[in-house]
């Protein structure tokens, strides 16, 4: 049986600043619990508003200098970071199955998901080719080469804390970008363990800084409102996404904004009802259903409504619900109770 405890001490509890782990400038902090047993698992620092600034000072000063590096060093980096998550699999895996309640064969792949993201970029930063060409005249000679855009401050939501931390750290890395990075709060150990191996990796100090908080507004607000922050990235909810996007107005941030759906699945009537059925079920159960992508409506023509849905139901009374590293389970606990709230007042 793992160890959790000795999986918990690897976690860094502070915020990352300019290369050091370090408590938040009030004292704060907050708890992150599993939501399989509502177990306490950690007490990390709070970022404020203040340590966001700091974050943002760090990412500026060191910018230029990690511009000018070359291709090849930033390319190294992101390959020994692949690495080195590789070969920590047993700990990210137990880590997001404790923190958000995923089974641990979905937390696996989402390891192996989420390091694919460094080795892709790892091998295209030294592709990162701007061109040459000759003007519609036929004048003059037109050059376009690429340029990192600057700081970032990169959001990642709770339901694949690995996965999105490397989908948007390792292409910033990539472009000679330093960041800001806010995990969400109630999935935040993920990314503390992976900023960590970022830095056993290699990279350097301020390029990659970490600031956990509870209160998410008190650092994205700070931030957008600097004209040194250039770029933001965000996954999360639509509401959430539309008020970041009136924030990059002001300062005319380049954004990257994957927004949370209500995804339809359909069935026609000429479908093949067995694979229509094992396509509904990946499209409505991974990740538990709680992904952006999940089919939350499934809309079935009527004169094969009996059929599928009998199959579907079927399907569904197989699955085994529990704690998410006990073996045999495939669906594990919702993040918080207030999703399960949520969650009642649907099927009602």
């Amino acid at each position: 049986m793992t160890d959790i405890s000795s999986i918990l001490a690897q976690v860094p509890t502070g915020l990352l600043i300019n290369g050091e782990w370090r408590e938040s400038s009030d004292g704060a902090t907050f708890d992150v619990e599993n939501p399989a047993t509502e177990e306490h698992l950690a007490t990390l620092a709070s970022a404020t508003s203040e340590d966001a600034v700091a974050a943002l000072d760090a990412a500026s000063a060191v910018q230029d200098e990690w511009a000018r590096t070359s291709p090849r060093s930033r390319s190294e980096i992101l390959r020994k970071a692949f690495e080195l998550v590789t070969e920590r699999k047993d700990t990210f895996a137990t880590l997001m199955t404790l923190e958000m309640g995923k089974p641990l064969a979905e937390a696996y792949g989402e390891v192996t998901y989420g390091a694919e993201y460094l080795r892709w970029f790892a091998e295209e930063t030294v592709r990162h080719y701007g061109r040459h060409t000759v003007v519609p005249e036929g004048t003059l000679q037109m050059t376009t080469r690429n340029k990192p855009v600057g700081p970032c401050l990169l959001i990642t939501p709770w339901n694949f804390p690995l996965a999105m931390a490397t989908r948007k750290v390792a292409p910033a890395i990539a472009a000679g970008c330093t960041m800001v990075l806010k995990p969400a709060k109630l999935t935040p150990l993920t990314s503390q363990y992976f900023a960590q191996t970022m830095l056993d990796a290699g990279l350097p100090a301020g390029v990659l800084n970490v600031v956990s908080s509870k209160s998410a507004s008190s650092i994205s607000e700070p931030l957008m409102a600097d004209s040194r922050l250039r770029k933001v990235s965000f996954t999360g909810s639509t509401p959430v996404g539309v008020t970041l996007l009136k924030a990059a107005a002001d300062n005319v941030l380049r954004t990257s904004m994957e927004l949370g759906g209500n995804a339809p699945v359909i069935v026609f009537e000429d479908a093949d009802i067995d694979v229509a059925v094992e396509g509904a079920m990946a499209a409505k159960m991974r990740n538990g259903g709680e992904a952006c992508t999940a089919g939350n409506r499934i809309l079935v023509h009527e004169s094969i409504v009996e059929e599928f849905t009998g199959k579907f139901a079927a399907k569904v009374a197989e699955l085994t619900i529990g704690n998410g590293r006990d073996e045999g389970v495939n669906v594990g606990a919702m993040v918080e109770a207030t999703a399960v709230t949520t969650l009642e007042a649907l099927v009602e």
